[in-house]
């Protein structure tokens, strides 16, 4: 009490002496740039906040030893509701295709000609190159020499034998001999087919790798990509946990981060094997891709509901207390006036979290009063009041 009465004793001393000083804004003595005049104002408002303090903390003191609501604990309370609640896992995948192929050559010999440019829009079955067949062009113009002269000789012994001339030898070697020849230059036209590469699907070409006049071997050598950006689909793994959440027709939520798109969209495929290595099964989602921004291998973040609760009670997860057996209890309060309340500790049990909220399956009920701020400092059965901000 002593150093109180000098505390303020020194400020009035400061005060008076300084009540000229006192007449001047603390702008205006910034502006003026007077260091010792703004030391010495500093130094009379930190008296005075000192003196301040303290009569207030005596204060509060002496109100605690004459009114019991000075001693009750300060706390702020929240209403449990119910609420439409949506789980979501999140996870990561990327943009896949399957029609983004290199093109190999099915006959080996010497790229004679590349129909095509980089960027170019082809259709199914265009042609997009042209191999040397090593003459069997030339063969197959000999084979169908050939077969006209099969043909004529068994159409000849085909009149003889109608006239039952000639015997059924001779007509079924004729006959013979001309099917032959026909499944020859079929088998022929097959071989030389390949010496034309086709486009397989309808895309754009992307890259040309093998230039024209380069020997090619089949199967082997690369010679362009194409690539179709109408069938597209996000693929990911998903942990085995999620089996029976994650199924065929749950909606997904797609963003791009390169793109800074979103798309909402379903999963149209789920997997039948778990991976033993990392117990995942993967899923497809198929993308619309009408302006052709999204490219293959492009990154995608998922957003998956796998669980709605229409009806949930959701509190935060920062009120939360766990006791020695390892339970998840929360403080109830039971209003007995607008600022007090008494605070009853209920075990609760809790579901799934999303961000800083988390599920109540147990324990509450809708309109229910919990202690939001303040709980630490609080008992089973104790009598608190309630501050509002």
């Amino acid at each position: 009490m002593k150093k109180i009465i000098t505390l303020i004793v020194l400020s009035s001393l400061l005060i008076a002496c300084g009540k000229q000083e006192d007449k001047i804004s603390v702008a205006t003595l910034i502006e003026n740039g007077d260091v010792a005049a703004m030391q010495k104002r500093r130094d009379a408002l930190a008296t005075e906040q000192l003196v301040i303090n303290n009569e207030i903390k005596e204060l509060n003191n002496k109100l605690k030893e004459l009114s019991p609501e000075g001693k009750l604990p300060l706390i702020t309370a929240i209403t449990a509701k119910e609420e439409s609640f949506n789980h979501f896992i999140e996870l990561q995948g990327s943009v896949e295709t399957d029609q983004n192929i290199v093109i190999t050559p099915e006959m080996g010999g010497v790229l004679q000609r590349v129909y095509v440019k980089e960027g170019q829009k082809v259709s199914k079955g265009q042609i997009l190159a042209a191999i040397d067949d090593g003459g069997m062009s030339q063969q197959l113009a000999q084979m169908q020499v050939q077969a006209d002269l099969a043909k004529t000789t068994f159409e000849r012994q085909e009149r003889l034998w109608n006239q039952k001339i000639g015997s059924e030898i001779q007509y079924l070697q004729a006959k013979s001999g001309y099917e032959g020849q026909l499944k020859a230059i079929n088998s022929m036209k097959q071989q030389i087919g390949k010496a034309t590469v086709r486009a397989p699907f309808s895309g754009t070409i992307d890259d040309i790798i093998t230039e024209q006049g380069s020997v090619v071997a089949p199967g082997q050598s690369q010679l362009m990509r194409i690539v179709s950006l109408n069938n597209m689909y996000v693929k990911t793994d998903v942990p085995e946990t999620y089996i029976t959440d994650v199924v065929k027709g749950k909606d997904v939520e797609l963003f791009f981060p390169v793109l800074g798109k979103t798309i909402n969209a379903k999963v149209g495929q789920t997997g039948n094997y778990i991976n033993p290595n990392n117990r995942t099964y993967n899923i497809e989602i198929t993308i619309p891709n009408k302006d052709k921004t999204i490219k293959p291998n492009l990154t995608a973040r998922l957003k998956i509901n796998d669980y709605t609760n229409e009806k949930a009670i959701m509190i935060p997860q920062s009120i939360i207390s766990e006791n020695s057996d390892g339970e998840q209890f929360v403080y109830k309060l039971s209003s007995t006036t607008d600022e007090k309340a008494t605070a009853h500790r209920v075990i609760i049990k809790t579901g799934k979290t999303q961000g800083d909220v988390i599920e109540v399956l147990e324990g509450l009920t809708d309109g229910d009063q919990l202690i939001e701020e303040g709980a630490r400092s609080v008992k089973d059965g104790q009598e608190v009041k309630i501050i509002t901000y």
